[in-house]
């Protein structure tokens, strides 16, 4: 975990590993993959997972382990109701991991099975996905999922079209992140006849506050040179976005205008301690009776994120040989807030980096 100093000049932080937030909730992969009888498997802050649907319909997360012998529980099998072990047919309840049945106990053992758990975690589904709470290590499976809400879509209306990107990064989940709220790449990583050029520069001022474990970037009139917020002026209403980042990875987005609307969840999840995966889950109602707008969406979207996954990749070359690295000046704050905000999330120490509103410039 790296340690800000008071240097406004330029801000070392770390290259190839990250720490990690546990106790809280993750996306581990998308619920149309999960088919009924069949089992997926995940990987989630290096713990791997298999995932499935049970008849009633509720979706569940167990580490991909039998407590038996450490066989995958993913080559076993799964009836609709129980996960069974392939190596000795040991039986599980996917939901609580309580063992049912281990077939080898005779007459003569005073084994109750019934009081051997397999791990699992508490898993719901939200906007498509698959969300798992990843306590501590040692910590107890449900410690701390009551307190935390399970991250969902903000939402405006019955009536909306929705979209899912993802793309997996070569980089540590805190690159990844301040990558996703790095303000100054747009017209450099992004640069498109339908989204800004390079030429397009001009200078922000955004205003900024605190929220809990986390910030926002307080309701504003969006870019005026990007291309995509220029098409909402059709409806002819002031257009307006704001944009909240929250520990431990999420960034969303709302905007509206009069009554159409677009919302994003975008995530930054760790995989490993070294790799992370980019998750969007978007909804809008704008455009709604225009023919193809869907695909459409999701064909520039895709491209969009790609560049960015291109890019990360690209640095990831860079980032094999250690080399030394800052985040300077304003457009570069977000960045120096969330590593604050981590630091107390991690050990306590610390407090908020904002203690009211401010006004931060950057040219992009």
């Amino acid at each position: 975990m790296p340690f800000l100093t008071t240097t406004e000049a330029g801000v070392p932080i770390q290259g190839p590993t990250a720490t990690l937030i546990y106790d809280d909730w993750y996306p581990a992969l998308r619920t149309d993959t999960l088919r009924a009888g069949k089992l997926a498997t995940a990987l989630l802050l290096g713990i791997p997972l298999v995932l499935g649907r049970r008849s009633d319909g509720r979706i569940f997360a167990m580490r991909d382990s039998c407590p038996h012998r450490g066989i995958p529980l993913s080559v076993g099998w799964f009836d609709g109701t129980h996960v069974t072990c392939k190596y000795h047919g040991w039986e599980f309840e996917p939901c609580s991991g309580q063992c049912a049945v281990i077939p080898s106990l005779s007459s003569h053992d005073h084994l109750d099975a019934t009081k051997i758990y397999a791990t699992a975690y508490p898993c719901e589904e939200r906007d498509g996905h698959a969300w798992v709470f990843i306590p501590s290590p040692g910590a107890g499976r449900k410690s701390g999922s009551a307190e935390r809400p399970v991250p969902e879509l903000a939402k405006f209306g019955s009536r909306y079209r929705t979209a899912f990107l993802t793309a997996d990064l070569p980089c540590n989940v805190d690159h990844g992140i301040i990558g996703l709220m790095d303000p100054a790449h747009g017209p450099f990583v992004h640069q498109a006849w339908w989204w800004r050029t390079r030429g397009s520069i001009r200078e922000k001022t955004k205003r900024f506050e605190p929220i809990p474990e986390g910030f926002r970037m307080s309701a504003h009139a969006p870019s005026g040179n990007s291309a995509p917020y220029k098409l909402l002026g059709v409806y002819g209403q002031p257009v307006e976005t704001t944009i909240d980042f929250v520990l431990p990875n999420r960034r969303t987005e709302v905007i509206r205008c009069g009554d159409k609307w677009f919302s994003s969840l975008t995530t930054v999840t760790p995989v490993t301690a070294s790799t992370c995966r980019i998750d969007v889950v978007a909804a809008w109602n704008v455009f709604y009776h225009v023919p193809f707008v869907l695909p459409i969406a999701k064909f520039f979207g895709a491209r969009f994120v790609r560049q960015d996954q291109v890019t990360m990749i690209q640095q990831a070359e860079g980032l094999k040989h250690n080399p030394s690295l800052m985040l300077i000046d304003d457009a570069d704050k977000p960045a120096k807030w969330y590593f604050a905000l981590k630091q107390v999330r991690l050990d306590g120490t610390g407090g908020h980096p904002l203690d009211g509103p401010v006004e931060l410039h950057w040219r992009s």
